[in-house]
C-alpha cells in the first residue's frame, strides 16, 4: 500500500470511533513510531510505498484501535514531560495534567535542584512518571515512591532504570497500614538512602467516583487498571484524608504536599488539607480550566 492508501485506511476505519483531531493524532504518532517520520515527512511520501512490515504493524494498530485500546497501550510506551515511559495494562496512561502537576513542583523549587538534602515521596506511583521526572529534574534529591500494586512497581522501576535515575521503591497500602511505619521498616533494607522527614510529598491518587463510570469513555474504563482510577464507594475522599495524615505527620517544617484531585471535590480536598493542620493552601486549574490540582504548605 501506498502511504496516502494507509492514512486513509486509518481515517475510514476509525471515523465515527474517534473525533476527527484524535484520528489525526493517531496518524501522526504510528508512523512517527513504526517509520520514525513527522506528519511534515508523511505529507511529502504520500505516494510512496509504504515497507511491509510497518504497513502490517499499522494495519494491527487500527485493529486494536477500533476496539477502543489506548494507543499508549499498544505501543507500550508514551512521553511525559520530555522523558519516554513504559506502559502496561498494570498502569495508568500519564495524562497532561499530571504534567502540570509535576511543572508546578518544580517551579515552587526552581532554586533547590542543587540542594543535596531535598527529599521527596511520590506515593501511589504507578509508571513512576512523577518520581521519574522529578528525580531527572531535582538529580541531588531523594526520591521515593510507594504503590500498593507489585506489578506497578516492576514498571516504575523500569522506567527509573531506563530514564538513568535512582529511586528508592516499595510496596504499600496506604488504606490498610501505617504509612509511615512501612516507609522506617522499607528504609532498614536500603544502606543507601536515609529516611527522614520530606520536604515534598506528592500524590496522584484514585480520585473517580463509582458513580462517574457511566461518563467514562470505553478506552479508560475497558483498559486502564481500576484500582488506579476508582475510590472506594463509602468514602470517595479517603486517600486525600490518609496521605494528609502521613503528610502532616512527615513533612519538614514548611514541606508541601501536593495532589492531582478531581474537580468535583477541590473544595473539600482543601478543607481537609486545613483541618490536617495545613496552612497557604492553593488549588490551580489545569490547562482546560478544571480545578485538577491543589497544594499546601506544613
Amino acid at each position: 500500500m501506498l502511504i496516502r492508501e494507509v492514512v486513509d485506511e486509518i481515517r475510514g476505519r476509525l471515523s465515527g470511533k474517534y473525533p476527527e483531531t484524535e484520528i489525526d493524532s493517531f496518524v501522526n504518532i504510528l508512523f512517527k513510531f513504526y517509520l520514525n517520520k513527522t506528519s511534515f515527512e508523511i505529507h511529502l511520501l504520500q505516494e510512496s510505498d509504504t515497507p511491509v512490515e510497518t504497513e502490517r504493524q499499522i494495519l494491527k494498530a487500527i485493529d486494536e484501535l477500533e476496539k477502543y485500546r489506548p494507543i499508549q497501550y499498544i505501543l507500550g510506551k508514551t512521553e511525559f514531560y520530555e522523558l519516554l515511559f513504559e506502559l502496561t495494562p498494570d498502569v495508568l496512561i500519564p495524562r497532561p495534567e499530571t504534567e502540570e502537576l509535576v511543572d508546578w513542583i518544580e517551579c515552587e523549587y526552581e532554586n533547590q535542584k542543587s540542594n543535596t538534602s531535598l527529599s521527596i515521596i511520590d506515593i501511589g506511583t504507578g509508571s513512576g512518571c512523577i518520581a521519574v521526572s522529578l528525580k531527572a529534574n531535582f538529580p541531588n534529591a531523594d526520591v521515593w515512591a510507594v504503590d500498593v500494586s507489585e506489578p506497578a512497581l516492576s514498571v516504575a522501576k523500569r522506567n527509573a532504570t531506563k530514564n538513568n535515575v535512582e529511586i528508592f521503591f516499595f510496596q504499600h497500602d496506604v488504606l490498610k497500614d501505617d504509612l509511615t511505619t512501612a516507609v522506617i521498616e522499607a528504609e532498614k533494607s536500603n544502606f543507601q538512602q536515609h529516611f527522614g522527614k520530606f520536604d515534598i510529598i506528592v500524590s496522584n491518587p484514585p480520585y473517580v467516583t463509582p458513580s462517574e463510570k457511566s461518563n467514562m469513555q470505553p478506552n479508560v474504563l475497558e483498559y486502564e487498571p481500576h484500582s488506579a482510577l476508582f475510590t472506594p464507594d463509602e468514602d470517595p475522599l479517603i486517600f486525600f484524608k490518609r496521605i494528609a495524615t502521613f503528610g502532616f505527620k512527615n513533612l519538614k517544617d514548611n514541606g508541601m504536599i501536593f495532589f492531582e484531585i478531581n474537580e468535583t471535590y477541590h473544595k473539600e480536598i482543601a478543607n481537609i488539607l486545613k483541618q490536617h493542620g495545613f496552612s497557604d493552601i492553593s488549588i490551580r486549574k489545569d490547562i482546560n480550566g478544571k480545578w485538577r490540582m491543589i497544594s499546601a504548605r506544613k
